[in-house]
């Protein structure tokens, strides 16, 4: 799993509870390959954790998590 750039900076901007939540929602998209978009793809995909949302891409070997939000 890599995180962009602006992932990075938005979870130190989190409280706790948060960047807590956030990890768990993106933890959750790893463990579900079959909703990765095709991988190799410009397909974009999003996963809702309950105050929390991660947009990713997907690789052969993981995804990338391009953006993050929390509504906390």
């Amino acid at each position: 799993m890599d995180l962009a750039f602006q992932v990075e900076e938005a979870l130190a901007e989190l409280p706790d509870d948060g960047r807590r939540e956030v990890m768990e929602t993106i933890a959750a998209v790893l463990v579900r390959r079959d909703v990765w978009p095709a991988t190799g793809s410009w397909e974009g995909a999003l996963w809702f954790g309950a105050r929390s949302w991660v947009q990713f891409v997907a690789y052969l070997d993981g995804i990338e998590v391009v953006n993050v939000g929390w509504a906390g």
